[in-house]
């Protein structure tokens, strides 16, 4: 049997990552004896504990950032709260925990092995909104309209308790029509948060498609291993639940950002700039007889997405993933006040930043750090040098560990693969670029590299090609065309 930790371990260090702690970090983390505890006074912190606060996160996941609770104002608003994990209370700025976690700037998720930004007494424990654990949170505060626009949004901390845990699975069945979670039976109370929370993800997610915001539903391959062996790869669709919970951290992050804004602080914005290859998602909408502008149009891609979401759900996403790869990735921008670095067209937003996952992004903890200065009263904990360094080093991470997450799935699928060298499979073209053409194949969802005959192949084409090689060690799988 392959060992796949030794492979990620390999992989990661490769990319630049550190795989272990150090002697410093553990000295600190010997120290920490309990969750950090409310400030003195004059640093105010609500009580929020009585409120039906829940998190919504994968059935598996102990590193939880956020809960959500909503309550029904009388002018018909919506008031939502989401509380973010205050790491920062625990991880001290220029301390070895904050150097380590500032070196790798993310978790990296490597098939069946996470390699945490914190080391897990923190992540897991400590810094984690753990089910009936009273945590330290700094809550975003919205109050979303009727037509899902925020009227009203504001920042504090406060002290929660975590009431439900809860897995999206359990979450969206019982929103598109199914039982509900079996943690939650005869909970009148909870059900009922979750139903008014829906009802908030809605109304936003409405504004988001006016506005246009791009809807896509890309699935994403995870490793299933039974008893230590690889068995196959699984499939992660949206559903409502994670719809509901992308949501809020979307309008969440916008209201972090503009709070920097109104107080005159810098901050680290998230960019997505206009597709780097509009003209090839030109062509494909051409394919389906759709004229989009000659100019980037996220109105207009978003209209043509939910047109040929209803026309073809099947394969719908197939063409999302054909939309992202073309779209290109995003970046970290340092976002000055009244200095716009630029928008994220996913997303149709001009103000956005990354601050709802503190316990597994570095700029996230960054701007919780900006943000607590801004509340109390207290200079900048970063100059404008220090965070433009930052958002460039936070991107280059970010694009190593996706790296190091393709090379992993790609080990899997190569092992899973290896016995059927020869066959045929359905394809789509992922990616064309110096490196070569990339596809993944519809069943099993594997990705690889076309080596032979792949010429006028381009993103979004379905394809045919044969299994020539794999390596699992190296996470390989080779195909050539086939016709």
């Amino acid at each position: 049997m392959m060992n796949f930790e030794t492979i990620a371990d390999r992989t990661l260090r490769e990319e630049g990552f550190e795989t272990s702690y150090g002697a410093a970090v553990e000295r600190e983390l010997a120290a920490l004896r309990a969750p950090a505890q409310a400030p003195a006074s004059d640093d105010p912190v609500r009580d929020l504990r009585a409120l039906p606060w829940s998190s919504i996160d994968n059935a598996d996941s102990l590193d939880l950032d956020q809960v959500e609770v909503a309550e029904r104002l009388s002018g018909g608003e919506i008031r939502l709260r989401v509380g973010i994990a205050d790491v920062d209370a625990l991880v001290p700025k220029g301390s070895a925990i904050d150097d380590r976690a500032r070196t790798n700037a993310t978790s990296v998720y490597a098939g069946i092995h996470v390699y945490a930004m914190l080391p897990e007494r923190l992540s897991t424990d400590l810094t984690s909104l753990s089910l009936g654990a009273e945590r330290l949170a700094m809550v975003i505060e919205l109050d979303v309209a009727e037509d899902g626009c925020v009227r009203r949004h504001g920042v504090y901390r406060a002290l929660v308790v975590n009431r439900a845990k809860l897995a999206y699975e359990h979450v969206g069945r019982w929103l598109e029509g199914g039982a509900a979670p079996e943690s939650l039976a005869g909970d009148g109370v909870m059900l009922e948060q979750l139903q008014l929370q829906a009802e908030a993800s809605d109304r936003i997610e409405a504004q988001r498609d006016r506005s246009g915001a791009l809807e896509l539903d890309t699935i994403e391959a995870r490793p299933v291993v039974r008893d230590g062996r690889l068995v196959d790869l699984a499939l992660v669709h949206k559903s409502r639940a994670r719809e509901l919970i992308e949501n809020f951290m979307i309008t969440g992050n916008i209201a972090i950002a503009r709070f920097l804004e109104e107080h005159g602080r810098s901050g680290i914005r998230r960019v997505v700039r206009a597709p780097e290859r509009w003209e090839r998602i030109v062509a494909l909408a051409a394919r389906y007889d759709e004229r989009l502008p000659d100019e980037p149009d996220s109105l207009a891609l978003a209209h043509f997405l939910a047109r040929r979401r209803s026309a073809d759900p099947g394969r719908f996403p197939d063409l999302s993933l054909s939309i992202v790869k073309l779209m290109g990735p995003g970046e970290y921008a340092l976002d000055r006040p009244g200095k716009d670095p630029g928008g994220h067209f996913g997303l149709a937003a001009h103000d956005y930043s990354h601050a709802t996952a503190p316990n597994r992004r570095f700029a996230d903890l960054v701007t919780q750090r900006l943000v607590k200065a801004v509340l109390a009263g207290a200079p900048a904990p970063y100059e404008d040098d220090d965070l433009a360094a930052l958002a460039a080093h936070c991107t280059e991470r970010e694009d190593a560990a996706r790296k190091v997450e393709r090379t992993m799935r790609k080990a899997a699928a190569a092992l899973l693969l290896a016995p059927r060298i020869g066959e045929t499979f359905a394809a789509i073209v992922t990616g064309v670029n110096r490196r070569g053409v990339f596809v993944r194949l519809l069943s099993p969802p594997a990705e690889g590299r076309v080596v032979r005959r792949e010429e006028g192949m381009d993103v979004g084409e379905y394809v045919r090609v044969r299994l020539v090689g794999t390596d699992p060690a190296r996470g390989w799988v080779d195909f050539e065309g086939v016709g």
